[in-house]
């Protein structure tokens, strides 16, 4: 058991480091970012919006979001 746990801790950290490097290089697609999000959901990383940080940027600006205005 010993041997399929490492193999998956090590599939783990390779997820991680292919999901951060792309994201990195802006080499980023929706689905791509998608996935990224899931996968911190599944690993109970969140964050939530405080001022001045990027998070509360994001959040400020998806508030002001007009839908109308999408074609």
């Amino acid at each position: 058991m010993s041997s399929k746990r490492s193999t998956l801790e090590e599939l783990h950290e390779q997820l991680t480091l292919v999901l951060l490097e792309r994201i990195k290089e802006g080499d980023s697609t929706p689905a791509l970012l998608s996935v990224a999000r899931q996968f911190l959901k599944d690993n109970g990383i969140e964050s939530l919006p405080t001022p001045g940080s990027h998070m509360s940027a994001l959040f400020e600006n998806i508030q002001t979001f007009d839908l109308d205005d999408v074609h």
